[in-house]
């Protein structure tokens, strides 16, 4: 600090004068004063500045209106006020504020009886303080929160006189002994207030002056609700301290309504207020659950008859606790606050350090307060709260306890995205026939299900199975669904199913139609001597090379025979009707025909045409050097279409 310096002697009349800061334009002032100012004070209105001339009265100004004019109020001496005598902070050791809601409900009380007197209509309102660092903490701190809770001013706003300060203003400390090495300032409690105003923790609303200063106190029960969810009391302490189990006699003693609280001879009166007032059914002071976080000085039972669930999470005093105490607590307080809509009080022997760090760690869990905020915030709802090496425990764990909150964000969230429509259930495969014909199951059906929908870690590496059917929508008509083995499907073609009206036969009752599709390349003669030529199509000539042109063609064969089998043998047991080929037994001296192989690489039809044919495209891995040569000399690849609706299927009996 620069050493002091004396000042010249001033005049008798100007020694009261201060420094003044505008807070609101020529109506509400901040100062402060070493003498109570009086009508003798001057007051340095502060002039106007002169306005830029607009448009339409672009005229020059005479000399006379060029000089600036005060357009401040014309009465002399403003309304001064100050609350240095009234508004006191009982300080616990070596803490000095800052002052809590109480003295900010009188102040704003007194602040609006200024302005609106009648008498003051033309005056300045001056909030003045003396000049000690502590009084001008005091004074400047109450107005920006006055204008933060009744103004609803931003933050920032409430933040901007105060930097007009010729010397800033001091931070406030906690309520310890030795020097303190942690402080709050200034901002951090407008900020705090700021939060908690924006979360609907704080506010005039439902503020009730009376009882505040009443349970504050300590032969009252020295309690005050942090939030609304929320209250800090100190320890009650009375005799017994054990639990009261419910079979003893002693059970039966114990108050069980708020009547009996209140006329109870054997409670001490800080205790039946504490009981009275958590279980009034006339407010909405529905308290849940009580956490004790020091040594046994009472019986939990007396809040057990009442009602209200009792749990000790005991540490020492002036320490910090275990992260797994503060999350097991935010789990508990998190679950009674938004499942049973109940509020949670909390106490330690004083109510300020234990019970500090377990609230605000859960304010900052939940409403996403710094540090400094939150312990600025309590100590405006409840002076002394959080001492010395806990001020540095929530501002260090501050980021933990977020993290604990976006953590079980996300997961309720994900778990909420995860849909629960039920898998159908599913028939045995060999159960039931319909329309003569048993479903062909798939190839695999033992493998493992696939999850319904939505689990992305399982479905992609999941194999194929019955069950993925029943979980898919239906496909649309004309667009199969791709898949590696072949399946029955109502909308499925089979490569030799599509047959005109004009190929159509009358087949016996227990007949069996059998049907085999040859393709063969064409030989060298251009045509096929064992089978008919079903189609044949030329490629078309590239535009690039007009020299060279190429015609590839194959053929694609459609066998059907059809048995007649007697009526008076049985008919033989079919596994499946579209792909057998083999002749029953009544038949069997003929010669059986090789049962084709269904490719896995062909496709079924468009279904246009009198045959349905199939589209057989060659992977690069799979063509010939000639086919390669053909490209290279740039020839279109063929499309390897086959079949024409003008041709005509030929069948053989």
């Amino acid at each position: 600090m620069p050493p002091l310096t004396a000042r010249p002697p001033v005049a008798e009349g100007l020694k009261s004068c201060g420094h003044i800061i505008e807070y609101i334009q020529n109506r509400v002032y901040l100062a402060s004063y070493s003498h109570p100012p009086g009508p003798e004070t001057e007051f340095p209105y502060p002039p106007t500045a002169i306005k830029t001339p607009s448009k339409r009265s672009s005229r020059p100004q005479s000399a006379a209106t060029s000089v600036p004019v005060a357009t401040g109020p014309k009465k002399h001496p403003p309304a001064y006020f100050t609350v240095d005598d009234e508004l006191l902070y009982n300080r616990f050791h070596a803490d000095f504020g800052p002052l809590h809601i109480g003295h900010l409900y009188r102040f704003a009380v007194q602040l609006h009886d200024m302005l609106g007197d009648p008498e003051n209509e033309d005056r300045g309102v001056v909030f003045w303080s003396r000049p000690d660092a502590r009084s001008r903490a005091n004074a400047a701190c109450l107005l920006a929160c006055y204008m933060i809770v009744i103004q609803s001013w931003p933050p920032h706003l409430a933040l901007a006189p105060l930097a007009q300060q010729e010397q800033p203003t001091m931070p406030f400390r906690d309520a310890g002994y030795s020097q303190a090495d942690y402080e709050i300032t200034v901002q951090d409690i407008v900020y705090g207030v700021w939060k908690a105003k924006e979360e609907n923790l704080c506010g005039f609303q439902k503020f009730n002056l009376n009882e505040y200063e009443r349970y504050e106190r300590v032969d009252q029960g020295d309690f005050n609700w942090i939030t609304p969810n929320f209250v800090a009391l100190a320890s009650p302490q009375h005799q017994p301290v054990d639990v009261i189990p419910t079979s003893s006699p002693l059970w039966a003693t114990l108050p069980k309504t708020i009547e009996e609280v209140k006329h109870s001879k054997i409670l001490p009166k800080p205790f039946r207020n504490v009981l009275a007032h958590f279980k009034d059914p006339t407010k909405e002071t529905n308290v849940g659950l009580i956490v004790r976080l020091n040594s046994q000085l009472y019986s939990p039972s007396y809040f057990e008859a009442l009602g209200i669930q009792h749990m000790d999470m005991i540490f020492d005093d002036g320490t910090c606790p275990p992260l797994s105490m503060v999350r097991k607590f935010i789990r508990l307080a998190h679950e009674m606050i938004t499942i049973k809509k109940k509020a949670i009080a909390v106490h330690c022997k004083a109510g300020l350090g234990r019970t500090g760090c377990l609230i605000g760690a859960y304010l900052i869990y939940r409403y996403g307060f710094t540090g400094n905020e939150v312990i600025a915030f309590m100590r405006f709802m409840r002076p002394g709260m959080v001492v010395g090496p806990q001020q540095h425990w929530l501002h260090l764990n501050q980021g933990k306890f977020r993290e604990w909150w976006w953590e079980e964000y996300y997961t309720q969230k994900f778990a909420a995205a995860i849909p629960t429509t039920p898998t159908k259930t599913l028939r045995h495969r060999n159960d039931t026939i319909v329309n003569a014909q048993t479903a062909t199951p798939p190839n695999g059906s033992s493998q493992g299900k696939r999850s319904a929908l939505g689990e992305l870690s399982h479905n992609e590496t999941a194999p194929a199975s019955y069950a993925a059917d029943e979980n898919l929508p239906a496909p649309t008509p004309g667009q199969p669904r791709k898949t590696s083995h072949v399946r029955h499907h109502p909308y499925t073609r089979a490569p030799s199913a599509g047959y005109g009206a004009e190929n159509a036969q009358d087949q016996p009752a227990n007949g069996v139609v059998e049907m085999k599709t040859h393709r063969r390349s064409q030989d060298e003669d251009g045509f096929d001597s064992e089978e008919w030529i079903v189609s044949r199509r030329t490629s078309s000539r590239s535009p690039q090379s007009q020299e060279k042109r190429r015609a590839v063609s194959y053929t694609h064969t459609t066998t059907t025979t059809l048995y007649d089998i007697p009526s008076d043998q049985p008919t033989p047991p079919i596994e499946d009707i579209e792909n057998w080929t083999v002749a029953p037994p009544p038949y069997a001296d003929e010669v059986k025909p090789p049962r084709p192989k269904t490719p896995g690489s062909v496709k079924s039809g468009s279904g246009s045409g009198t045959l349905g044919v199939a589209k057989a495209r060659a992977t690069p891995l799979r063509r010939s050097a000639e086919s390669r040569e053909v490209k290279n000399a740039g020839v279109r690849k063929t499309s390897a279409r086959v079949g024409s609706a003008n041709t005509a299927s030929r069948s053989r009996s």
